[in-house]
């Protein structure tokens, strides 16, 4: 049921949706470096952006360029790689990760609000087919939405969130930079590595005579300086390097997981509503054997063939939690169906008439029998011992057995209930 509360509000205006939350953390970030020769990154976020915006390099040279600037200690290419987070979250706002679809003419490029409803669907849709939250196939919704829904700003443990560690190694870095020269000269390398580069991208026109060469150059000379960087900030106690290393693993996985996740989006919804609608055909016996006809997967066979028998399994009154709770539900049942019926082994016509509706006994001429005679037969056919014991000791077997077989009965069908309503 829809709330209605504030929902006229609501329609007569626009959510506005954006990713200004992962800017804010990233700006916080980008806010340490305040220019002043102690911090590289804000000289690294300009740099990235000039080598996008460039109107005479092709693309194919803006990624060689790229290639080689991120080569040079990826972990250290922050800018670049927070600015990546930026643009991928900015295709998914405006739907553009999805592509357009080939064929249609009108709205043919996906939105948002199609990003959000399938991978909403997802969540009901993977546990119905395979029994797992949508989190154990990598299909949650921070699997696909996490860096817009600013994930690394957060945390549900007592660890430090991922973009507050960054921002307080970069302060770290900074900190040591105003009283350590050696790393305070190499940062300020790498810092005018970047401007010398980005000087001589924006000096670039239409006209230029061939600049390849100079620009291979002028790459060359940035990229050098972040080995150096590298083992300057490793001197740091405690090596920030290595926490550098694993927070641009996360921030990158994660990028990664999500192109890779809504770029497949469609289609994976597509075959997992499928697989759903074929199992929606096996509620039609015509359609069951014609599946199992047409189906080669054995697989397939199997589940169409074996569906109306598994689906009579069915039964919520076996339904349990826990093996600790079957005990409880086979009481429960057998008080539900009169059982046991007969408590009393003395009363030999009562425990006759039982063995006579036990489905493992051949009553065939019964009628004709004693009752003694019955309950000696019924044994015999169970295989309970009748030599040398009286009768009623006979009959005190007897029900034992027939009491066992029922309490037997219904525990197979429970774990009839519980196979057919496993998934495998």
């Amino acid at each position: 049921m829809t709330v209605k509360k504030g929902l006229t509000s609501l329609v007569n205006s626009s959510p506005n949706f954006s990713n200004q939350g992962l800017e804010n953390s990233i700006n916080d970030i980008k806010a340490i470096d305040k220019d002043d020769g102690h911090s590289f990154v804000k000289s690294q976020f300009l740099l990235d952006t000039a080598i996008y915006n460039n109107t005479v390099l092709t693309t194919s040279q803006k990624n060689d360029v790229l290639d080689a600037i991120y080569n040079a200690e990826p972990h250290l290419q922050i800018g670049r790689y927070l600015n990546d987070t930026i643009r991928h979250t900015n295709t998914i706002l405006d739907g553009t990760i999805l592509g357009i679809v080939e064929g249609i003419t009108d709205f043919p490029q996906g939105d948002f609000l199609e990003i959000m409803q399938l991978v909403l669907s997802l969540q009901t849709t993977i546990p119905d087919l395979y029994g797992v939250p949508a989190s154990a196939k990598s299909r949650s919704v921070n699997d696909h939405l996490g860096l817009l829904n600013n994930m690394f700003a957060r945390t549900e443990d007592s660890t430090a969130p991922v973009f507050t560690r960054l921002k307080e190694i970069m302060e770290l870095i900074d900190a040591n930079s105003r009283r350590t020269s050696a790393l305070n000269l190499a940062i300020t390398n790498a810092a005018v590595g970047n401007l010398n580069l980005r000087t001589f991208l924006n000096g670039l026109v239409a006209d230029s005579t061939d600049f390849q060469q100079s620009l291979d150059n002028m790459v060359t000379l940035c990229t050098n300086k972040y080995s150096t960087l590298h083992t300057r900030i490793s001197e740091i106690p405690g090596d920030p390097t290595i926490e550098l290393i694993s927070i641009r693993d996360k921030i990158v996985t994660q990028q990664s997981l999500e192109n890779s996740n809504i770029t497949s989006l469609r289609t994976f919804s597509d075959s997992v509503s499928d697989y759903l609608a074929y199992t929606g055909l096996a509620e039609d016996e015509d359609m069951r054997k014609l599946m199992s006809r047409v189906a080669q997967d054995s697989n397939w066979r199997n589940y169409f063939d074996t569906y109306q028998s598994n689906q009579s399994y069915l039964n919520p009154i076996y339904t349990t939690n826990t093996d600790s709770d079957k005990s409880a539900v086979i009481d429960r049942v057998l008080q539900s169906n009169g059982l046991p019926d007969v408590l009393d082994s003395v009363n030999l016509p009562e425990v006759a008439d039982k063995a006579e509706r036990d489905d493992r006994i051949d009553t065939k001429g019964y009628d004709s029998l004693t009752v003694e005679q019955r309950i000696t037969e019924s044994c015999r056919q169970l295989g309970l011992e009748t030599s040398g014991r009286s009768i009623y000791d006979q009959s005190q077997r007897l029900l034992d057995n027939m009491n066992k077989h029922d309490r037997d009965k219904i525990a197979s069908s429970l774990d009839l209930n519980e196979s057919s309503d496993t998934l495998s």
